[in-house]
């Protein structure tokens, strides 16, 4: 068995990688011990792999302190509350972001790195390591940069979000230019790249000028696929688990089309419940106000992820709304895999119409996609008219198209590109990015 160092955050969520457990629970079955280095834990790991926390000084203690905001809180986004800030083109949000781009450099984890490092070499000097993989955060690619140089062990750096092409960059051009420079001296070093799309990958073979870039999607649990399947709503449930990104998704675009609907008398407001579990967001409240959508569609607030995926099983639909940049193609998000894992038809709403999403759900049948409002119209048409001559939403996909992307086939990928960099032979080309198998579990009946 051959023994990897995994540089990444296990908990606590929101911080937490989304690629790490999975990667950690099925790598062994390809013949990789995995030994995860983490930041301090806030809650007792019971995880089957092996787990070496390190110190941290949190780089904004002490201000947190000051202002008495809890430590696992971002202190940015508290500030923007406590000061009512509602808008990205304040004056007092671009002060707010101007200052964050200085003091999180590289980023608000850098009090990790002097923790990682020699906890790391510490590792690498008594354990018998083949390779490391760097995920998250970005200071976990400096730590892996740091060991790489000492201990000259192969290592791949991953990117479950871009570095400095990253489709959610909030800070501007100087820090971009800043961190674009350190991002290319520190991924020099690494010996191959992943990201989770094959746009994405493109990106960063673009950026690094190399072709050993690979994409490997995140996935979804196969512990938590809903077989046998959960009881649905009696009513025509649209639900949505998560945080949405202002100006960067848009659900206005269902919500106009459900006001047209109800007002032609298409669909009946009473059977209709769109449901949102995830943090309140009072421009939502606003636009659902401007809709004459009270009632009909709620926000829940933040849940338990337990009660999370139970609202998913349950939901007549999945809603996921897509990133609303026609430049963007490539934008995966851990929320799609985890919904074809719940078994329930996705109702994809926005984007450009041509990214990988579409593409996902056109492979697996997983959903329907809807850019503008005449199409998700279309579309609620007809699953509307389903759910009232049925009483509930059918949902047949091609299950082995599902199979392709568990964690459990997202760790065999992960295998064969460690291989690869321990012994640089030749790599056979991915499915998105290596050849699967090609059977999945049905759901019982």
């Amino acid at each position: 068995m051959k023994h990897v160092l995994i540089i990444a955050y296990l908990y606590p969520p929101p911080r937490a990688s989304k690629r790490l457990p999975g990667l950690a629970n099925y790598l062994p079955q390809y013949g990789w011990e995995p030994i995860v280095m983490t930041a301090p834990l806030c809650e007792r790991s019971n995880a089957a792999f092996q787990v070496v926390e390190t110190g941290y000084r949190d780089a904004l203690g002490l201000c947190k302190k000051l202002l008495r905001i809890d430590f696992r809180e971002n202190i940015r986004s508290h500030l923007r509350d406590r000061l009512g800030i509602t808008s990205k083109r304040s004056v007092l949000d671009r002060l707010l972001t101007f200052c964050a781009a200085f003091i999180n450099y590289p980023d608000s984890e850098k009090g990790w790195k002097e923790y990682g490092i020699e906890v790391g070499s510490d590792v690498l000097r008594r354990g018998n390591i083949d390779a490391m993989i760097s995920i998250y955060p970005v200071t976990s690619r400096v730590i892996a940069r740091e060991l790489k140089d000492r201990y000259k062990i192969p290592w791949i750096a991953d990117f479950p979000d871009l570095w400095t092409q990253n489709h959610n960059y909030y800070y501007g051009r100087l820090r971009r230019l800043i961190d674009r420079r350190l991002e290319i001296k520190t991924i020099e070093r690494a010996d191959a790249l992943v990201t989770t799309s094959e746009p994405w990958a493109e990106k960063l073979r673009s950026l690094h000028k190399r072709d050993d870039v690979f994409s490997i999607a995140l996935g979804y649990d196969p512990n938590e696929i809903n077989s046998p399947p959960c009881p649905l709503t009696d009513k025509f449930t649209m639900t949505y688990t998560g945080s949405i990104y202002q100006g960067k998704q848009n659900p206005s675009k269902l919500f106009a089309a459900l006001q047209t609907l109800i007002a032609d008398g298409a669909i009946n407001s009473g059977d209709v419940e769109v449901r949102f579990y995830g943090p309140r967001e009072r421009w939502i409240d606003e636009e659902i106000d401007r809709y004459g959508l009270r009632g009909i569609v709620n926000q829940h607030g933040l849940v338990p992820r337990r009660v999370a995926m139970m609202r998913q099983r349950e939901s007549q639909v999945l809603l996921l709304f897509n990133w609303e940049d026609p430049r963007e193609t490539g934008v995966y998000t851990g929320k799609v895999f985890e919904y074809l894992a719940g078994y329930r038809p996705i109702m994809s709403i926005g984007g450009s119409g041509r990214d990988v999403v579409r593409a996902l759900l056109e492979e697996t049948k997983g959903g329907m996609c809807g850019s503008n409002e005449a199409e998700i119209m279309a579309i609620v048409k007809s699953l509307y008219s389903q759910y009232k001559t049925e009483g509930k939403i059918s949902f047949e996909p091609i299950y082995e198209a599902i199979k392709r992307y568990s964690h459990k086939e997202m760790a065999g990928k992960f295998a064969t590109v460690l291989d690869y960099v321990i012994d640089r032979g030749r790599i056979e080309p991915f499915h998105g990015g290596v050849a699967v198998s090609t059977t999945a579990d049905e759901p019982q009946k």
